[in-house]
């Protein structure tokens, strides 16, 4: 096994009979697959298993000899209404590849759902470094290295957020306009649907966001949607270069400060808070001597992307609700039996740390 992959959860096995099947007669059809693999690729037996940073997707790394894929399906059980949408994330990465290679390349969609149980897709896998709760050689105590790789994280998201989103494919895939009003009601309405306590903060935000929904930019951009450190692959060998970006499944078009509020949700800067429920809750590395600080984040994307971030404040409240809500939704599968992976159960504590910390944000922003 690789350090980022694990066995595979028992209860998470799939029908690996019926997928290798599917994929010896699927992508030898690809010729993109075809094309970087070869007509042989597939042969000898599959090996199985299982990318275990996530929360939400269920994550395989399938390997075939030499060749490596990575296969993304919903978690079991019932979802959100809309959640964990494999063919749509796979459409967007189809559409976004070709304009922003560090999203990964797809091969194939399979919405049979008699194959693994679920509808599911495949891509090519990205090797390099991911840092998740610690640093590894190379990074750690290395001050100007943390630099820079904060510096590029930033402008690799403010490429993004200059792909051309008017075009086809991209432009038919999103609906720019009242993006935020959407935003704002859809995870409104998901909190509703997963609570499980009453937690007035999340009321309180909620009111605080719908009351100051800001106006549809001038320049729609593709919204990664979580981008953050733990979701972006390091070369080993050249830290501060990135070579890929993962999870893609709450891609949009609209407006790009989301995800600039997103990458400042994560981006802690409290030394020596590593024992609290919100620590926890944003597990990062990035309050290390040598890493942006928040005004240098801001700094550095409004130098690269040209764009104005004076309303920042109200994306970064919308971000720690949102991820409160992501969290939510993931523990009370854990409540219901839907999943017995030992990591959902202390997500209720970090919930309420992140619904408290939101309701800090709006006094702050007033």
């Amino acid at each position: 096994m690789t350090n980022d992959t694990r066995a595979v959860r028992e209860s998470e096995a799939l029908n690996w009979g019926a997928l290798t099947a599917y994929l010896r007669d699927a992508l030898l059809k690809q010729d993109a697959f075809l094309a970087r693999y070869g007509p042989t690729a597939l042969r000898g037996d599959i090996v199985v298993e299982q990318f275990g940073g996530g929360h939400s997707n269920l994550t395989y790394l399938l390997r075939f000899g030499d060749v490596g894929l990575v296969l993304r399906r919903p978690p079991l059980g019932p979802v959100p209404p809309r959640a964990h949408d494999m063919a749509r994330e796979f459409h967007w990465l189809s559409a976004l590849h070709p304009r922003f290679p560090l999203a990964p390349q797809p091969f194939v969609l399979c919405e049979d759902t008699a194959v693994v149980g679920a509808v599911f897709y495949v891509m090519e896998r990205r090797r390099g470094m991911v840092i998740r709760h610690e640093e590894p050689v190379g990074v750690a105590g290395q001050e100007a290295v943390r630099a820079g790789i904060s510096g590029s994280l930033v402008d690799t998201l403010a490429t993004l957020h200059a792909v051309e989103a008017g075009a086809p494919p991209l432009s038919s895939l999103g609906r720019p306009a009242g993006f935020m009003t959407r935003q704002v009601q859809g995870w409104g309405d998901r909190w509703s649907l997963a609570q499980t306590d009453e937690v007035p903060e999340m009321e309180t935000v909620a009111a605080w966001l719908r009351a100051r929904i800001p106006p549809d930019p001038e320049r729609p951009a593709v919204v990664h949607g979580d981008f953050k450190l733990d979701n972006v692959i390091l070369d080993p060998l050249d830290p501060a270069k990135v070579v890929g970006v993962l999870d893609w499944e709450m891609c949009a078009l609209g407006d790009p400060l989301v995800d600039v509020g997103i990458f400042l949700s994560y981006w802690i800067r409290t030394p020596g808070d590593h024992g609290s429920s919100i620590h926890d809750a944003l597990s990062t590395v990035t309050d290390r001597p040598g890493w942006f600080s928040r005004e240098a984040v801001l700094e550095r994307y409004v130098a690269t992307s040209g764009r104005d971030l004076r309303g920042i404040g109200f994306y970064e409240t919308f971000a720690v609700f949102k991820l409160a809500v992501v969290l939510q939704q993931i523990y009370v599968r854990y409540v219901r039996g839907q999943t017995d992976d030992p990591r959902f159960a202390t997500l209720g504590a970090r919930v309420l740390a992140l619904a408290r910390r939101a309701a800090d944000l709006t006094t702050r922003h007033g």
